[in-house]
């Protein structure tokens, strides 16, 4: 199975570049109890965020911001027969084609050799285009007793790089969240979709494992027991930065001609 490279892998030398490692993550199995936000916190030394209920479900993170690099969320549904939760935990998706790292204009988003994206604490300069930029709104500014910067989860790259497997991965007990090379995470993730669909889940589907998307594919991809929106998350996502050659292009172009009929209008009026 061939993934995509993401932008920026390849500028590693051959020795340096390893293989492409993600999360997936299945939502099939999550049980809610947010042992992934725990040991994310605990790992990366992350604030606690208020623990604040929302009034609209058991949930008391919110959403993904600068404070939790995973966030579970709770959604309840009505069926046929009662009731049912869908849960799911969301994380940075280390997209494929990554807005934030387009627009980083200090170099503090990186391109790991592993293939994912990380924000250096200490070249941040907390401009925020980053976060526009990102299609996911995943990350956030630590701006409460922190450094004024831009924060999102790292793929446990401290760990990562030492052959150890991520915080949260390592944490999850049902093994809802998935950590390894992509491309065997995707082989495993396909197969899992045709046992639920023999198994009469019709509605299980994945979501970002599709290279030909809006963002390249994601290193963290999902199944979903229903339709993406469902859980907060975009259900065509594209990265804002896909069509800037061509955006630049067409300036350039349209730059050229003004200057060139500058030129004619000055030349013919000298005359």
């Amino acid at each position: 199975m061939i993934v995509a490279e993401p932008d920026g892998h390849e500028t590693y030398a051959p020795e340096e570049r390893q293989r492409r490692v993600g999360f997936f993550t299945d939502t099939s199995v999550c049980i809610g109890c947010k042992a992934c936000e725990v040991a994310c916190k605990e790992w990366n030394l992350l604030p606690e965020d208020g623990l604040v209920w929302t009034g609209h479900s058991y949930d008391n993170t919110r959403e993904l911001d600068a404070n939790t690099w995973r966030h579970v969320a709770f959604v309840e549904q009505r069926v046929d027969d009662g009731m049912r939760w869908l849960m799911s935990s969301d994380v940075c998706k280390h997209c494929t084609h990554a807005g934030c790292l387009d627009v980083c204009p200090t170099g503090a988003i990186f391109r790991t050799e592993l293939g994912t994206v990380v924000i250096q604490d200490d070249v941040c300069n907390g401009c925020g285009y980053c976060v526009t930029a990102c299609p996911f709104g995943v990350i956030g500014k630590r701006e409460i007793d922190g450094d004024g910067g831009m924060h999102k989860c790292t793929l446990c790259y401290d760990r990562t790089q030492d052959g150890l497997e991520p915080a949260c991965a390592k944490a999850c007990p049902t093994e809802s969240i998935q950590y390894g090379p992509l491309d065997d995470l995707l082989e495993r993730a396909r197969g899992r979709v045709e046992e639920l669909h023999e198994a009469g889940v019709d509605e299980a589907r994945l979501y970002l494992a599709d290279e030909d998307d809006g963002i390249g594919g994601a290193g963290a991809f999902f199944l979903l027991l229903d339709e993406p929106e469902v859980y907060g998350l975009p259900p065509d996502p594209v990265v804002p930065t896909r069509d800037l050659g061509e955006i630049w292009s067409a300036a350039f172009a349209a730059g050229a001609a003004l200057v060139a009929g500058v030129a004619v209008a000055f030349l013919g009026g000298s005359r």
